[in-house]
C-alpha cells in the first residue's frame, strides 16, 4: 500500500467551494466562538497536554486516544487517523499549520476518518505500536510527526511521518477510495502488519547466565566502535543525537581497561558537545539532536530527558578528568533547568519548543548587527571571533549559531572575564524575546532521569544544593505520582494525573532512589524501590519471558502487549529494570532480584543483534560490565560517614556501590561493622571484606 502512494499519480486538485466546507465542518465539531474568539473547539479541549491542547481549535474533530474513539470509529465503520506528536516538535507544528487547520482537509477527515492526536510522551505505548508499524509498513525514515491509518478495532494498514498538505490529501483520499474498494485486502494486511508487530518485539527465556569475561566486553567495544566518529564525536553521519549511554559505557570500559580508543571517543564526544550549536553558550541546556554532522546546527527543541542525561555524563567525566570545562556544563545545564524547567514546587517540566513567533530557532539566533548594537566594539569583536560568527551567517543566510572551537588556544583571563560580561548582557537582550512555548507537563521517568542527573552533579561538583534539589523533586513524586494500590502515575499536571505509569517510569524513578540513597544512606529510599520493583514484577510480567511488558496488566489492552528490548535516546525501560534489579539484589541481599537481572541480560545478550548493533543495547552494555568487573560494596559506618561518603563520591568509581551511615540499619552488608565513636570504611566484594581503613584515599587504594 505504501508504495501505491507513494507512486500515486500527483497534482490532484481539490476545489471545494468554502460555503460548502464550513457547512459541512459545522455538523462535525463545534463551531460557536469561544471566549477566545476560537471558531473551532474539540474534544482535546478537555485533555491536559499542552501538545493536545494545541490541537483543540482545529476544524479536525480530532478526539484524545481512549475507548471512546474506539467504539466510535466501530460504530460508524470508519478507519481511524491516529497522528502522534510532542509540544517541542517543529514538523509536528508546521503539519499542523499546513493542514489541521485546513478546512478543506477537515472535511475529509471528519467526513471519512475518526481522527485521534497522541502526545508520544503521555502515551509511548501507543507511539511504539504504530512507529513499529511506520517502520515495517514504509521504506523511509520514520519519525514525528506519525500519521497511521488503522481499522476500526485499531490494528494499523499504513503509517508514515509528515507531509505536505497536497500529499496529505492524496493520502486520505487514496484510503478513502481504497476501503470502499478493497475492504477485505486491508483486513488481510492489517493481520499480517500486526502479527508482524507482535513478533519484533518477543525474546524467549535462555536461562542462566553464561559465564561473561572480558573478552565479551572487547567484543561488544570493538563493534560499537565502529560505528562512531573519531574525529567528530557522537555516532558517524548526520543526524547527531547525544545518545548518552554510548559515552557513559565508554567511560566505564576505559577505566576498567585502560582501551585509549574509547577513551579518546568518548572525550572528543564530550568536548564537541560543550562546544557545539547543540549546546546553547548563552543560556545553557542542550538541544534534541543536530541536524548536520558536526554538532553545529541543532534542532532546537530542548528536552528534560536529554539534559538530565548529558548532565549526568558530563558530572562523572569530571570526576574522571577534572576538566574545567565539564564541570562549567554541568552548571549552566542546571541553570537553564532552574531557570526554564522547574516548577516552582521543585519538580521539573518536559520541553521547550523549537520555534518562536512560527520560525525554528528564532529565539537563540544573532546576526552579526545585534552584537555590534549590543557590545562595545572590543566585546562585540570577541564573541564573534570566539563563536565563529560569518557576516554572512552561519545558518539560514545572514543567522549565526553560537558555538567554538575547542582545540582553539586558550582565553586568557582578561579574556575570560569580558566573555563572561558580554554573554550576560545578551542573555539579559535576548530574555526580551519572544520565548518558545514550554509543555509544563510532569513525567515520572524523566523526572527520574533528572533527580539522577542532579544527585550526580551534587557527588561530582560536592554542591550540596544540588542533593537538596533532586530531594524535592524526589518528594513531590512521592506524595502526589504515587497511586492508591501502591504504584506510580505517568503524569501530573494541573494537580491532577490522568496515565498509569509504564515500565520506564517504574525503571528510571527507582534508578533515582537507589541514588539518594546512595548520597544520603537514608534506607527508606532503598525501601520505596524495592516496593516499586516488587509491584512491576506483578503488575508487568511476561509468563513467556523473563523480560517484562511496557504497559502494566491493569491497563486497557492496545492491539499488542509490546516489550521493549532496545536502548535508543533513553535507555530502554527493561535494560533500566534489570539494571535497578541488579542493584537492589546487591543492597538488600535479594537473590531473587539479582538471578532476575542475570536472566533478563541472557536473553538480550542471545541476541545476535546485541553485538552487531551495540549502539541500541549500551545500557545492557553497562549492566554487562558489572558482570564482567563485579563491584566492591563500600559501607561507611560511623557518626563521621558524610565527609568519607562526599570525598567517595567526588571520585569517579564505577566499581563500587556505597552504603552505610552512622550506625547498622537493617541491611545485612552492614552486620557487625559498627564501633563506638569511630568511623570505618570497609571494601568487600560478594561479601567478603578487607581490613576496614579510615581515610577514602585509603580505601580507593583498596579498590584499586
Amino acid at each position: 500500500m505504501m508504495n501505491q502512494i507513494q507512486h500515486k499519480k500527483r497534482g490532484i486538485i481539490y476545489q471545494w467551494a468554502a460555503v460548502l466546507s464550513l457547512l459541512i465542518l459545522v455538523s462535525c465539531s463545534s463551531t460557536s466562538q469561544d471566549g477566545g474568539g476560537h471558531l473551532y473547539t474539540n474534544a482535546l479541549i478537555n485533555e491536559s497536554s499542552p501538545y493536545l491542547l494545541q490541537h483543540a481549535h482545529n476544524p479536525v474533530n480530532w478526539n484524545p486516544w481512549g475507548e471512546a474513539a474506539l467504539a466510535k470509529a466501530k460504530e460508524e465503520d470508519k478507519l481511524i487517523i491516529i497522528s502522534v506528536g510532542y509540544a517541542a516538535c517543529h514538523w509536528c507544528h508546521v503539519m499542523e499549520h499546513e493542514s489541521f487547520e485546513d478546512t478543506t482537509v477537515a472535511r475529509i477527515m471528519n467526513e471519512h476518518f475518526i481522527s485521534i492526536k497522541v502526545d508520544r510522551e503521555e502515551r509511548p505505548d501507543v507511539d511504539d505500536v504504530y512507529m513499529a508499524a511506520c517502520q515495517l509498513a514504509n521504506d523511509k525514515g520514520c519519525g514525528w510527526p506519525l500519521n497511521a491509518i488503522a481499522l476500526p478495532d485499531g490494528r494499523p494498514i499504513w503509517a508514515g511521518t509528515y507531509f505536505p498538505r497536497k500529499q496529505w490529501l492524496e493520502v486520505l483520499e487514496y484510503f478513502v477510495k481504497e476501503k470502499e474498494k478493497n475492504g477485505d485486502k486491508m483486513e488481510d494486511y492489517a493481520a499480517n502488519l500486526t502479527k508482524t508487530i507482535n513478533a519484533v518485539s518477543a525474546l524467549a527465556p535462555v536461562g542462566q547466565m553464561p559465564e561473561l569475561k572480558p573478552e565479551n566486553a572487547d567484543n561488544f567495544a570493538q563493534s560499537m566502535l565502529l560505528g562512531l566518529d573519531a574525529k567528530r564525536g557522537g555516532r558517524k553521519g548526520a543526524p547527531k543525537f547525544p545518545m548518552p549511554d554510548i559515552f557513559a559505557w565508554l567511560q566505564e570500559y576505559a577505566h576498567y581497561t585502560g582501551n585509549e580508543e574509547a577513551r579518546a571517543v568518548w572525550q572528543t564526544t564530550l568536548d564537541q558537545l560543550a562546544a557545539g550549536g547543540i549546546n546553547d553558550q548563552l543560556g545553557g541546556g542542550f538541544a534534541r539532536y543536530s541536524t548536520d554532522d558536526q554538532w553545529l546546527v541543532p534542532h532546537f527543541e530542548k528536552m528534560l530527558y536529554d539534559n538530565a542525561q548529558l548532565v549526568s555524563l558530563f558530572s562523572n567525566a569530571f570526576s574522571a578528568t577534572g576538566t574545567p570545562r565539564y564541570r562549567e556544563v554541568v552548571e549552566e545545564t542546571l541553570t537553564f533547568i532552574e531557570r526554564e524547567l522547574t516548577d516552582k514546587k521543585g519538580v521539573f517540566y518536559s520541553s521547550l519548543d523549537a520555534d518562536s513567533e512560527g520560525e525554528e530557532g528564532k529565539f537563540y539566533v544573532w546576526t552579526t548587527q545585534e552584537i555590534d548594537s549590543l557590545l562595545s566594539p572590543a566585546a562585540a569583536a570577541l564573541v564573534k571571533k570566539h563563536y565563529r560568527f560569518k557576516e554572512d551567517g552561519n545558518w539560514e543566510k545572514v543567522m549565526n549559531i553560537l558555538h567554538y572551537d575547542p582545540a582553539a588556544a586558550p582565553l586568557s583571563a582578561d579574556e575570560v572575564t569580558q566573555l563572561k560580561t558580554a554573554k550576560a548582557t545578551l542573555l539579559k537582550a535576548r530574555a526580551q524575546r519572544v520565548r518558545p512555548g514550554l509543555d509544563d507537563k510532569v513525567l515520572t521517568a524523566w523526572n527520574g532521569l533528572m533527580i539522577k542527573g542532579y544527585a550526580d552533579a551534587a557527588a561530582a561538583l560536592q554542591n550540596e544544593s544540588y542533593l537538596e534539589k533532586a530531594l524535592t523533586a524526589a518528594n513531590f513524586v512521592e506524595a502526589n505520582m504515587r497511586r492508591k494500590d501502591g504504584g506510580l502515575w505517568r503524569n501530573y499536571k494541573d494537580g491532577k494525573s490522568s496515565i498509569n505509569a509504564f515500565l520506564d517510569d517504574y525503571a528510571l524513578i527507582i534508578q533515582a532512589y537507589l541514588r539518594l540513597y546512595e548520597l544520603t544512606f537514608d534506607e527508606s529510599w532503598l525501601r520505596k524501590g524495592e516496593q516499586l520493583a516488587t509491584y512491576a514484577l506483578e503488575h508487568f510480567g511476561n509468563p513467556e519471558s523473563d523480560l517484562l511488558f511496557y504497559t502494566s496488566d491493569l491497563d486497557p489492552p492496545l492491539i499488542t502487549r509490546r516489550t521493549e528490548i532496545k536502548d535508543n535516546v533513553i535507555a530502554g525501560s527493561n535494560s533500566s529494570f534489570a539494571k535497578v534489579l541488579w542493584q537492589l539484589g546487591l543492597y538488600l541481599d535479594r537473590e531473587d532480584f539479582s538471578e532476575r537481572s542475570q536472566k533478563m541480560l541472557a536473553a538480550v545478550l542471545a541476541s545476535p543483534e546485541a553485538m552487531q548493533s551495540p549502539s541500541f543495547y549500551a545500557n545492557w552494555g553497562q549492566l554487562m560490565l558489572k558482570m564482567v568487573y563485579p563491584p566492591y560494596e563500600v559501607a561507611i559506618v560511623g557518626k563521621g560517614w558524610k565527609p568519607l561518603s562526599r570525598e567517595l563520591e567526588a571520585a569517579y568509581l564505577p566499581n563500587a556501590i556505597f552504603l552505610g551511615g552512622p550506625n547498622e540499619g537493617s541491611l545485612a552488608l552492614l552486620k557487625n561493622k559498627a564501633v563506638e565513636d569511630e568511623t570505618f570504611i570497609y571494601v568487600c566484594r560478594n561479601k567478603m571484606c578487607k581490613l576496614p581503613v579510615q581515610t577514602a584515599e585509603a580505601a580507593v587504594a583498596l579498590m584499586n
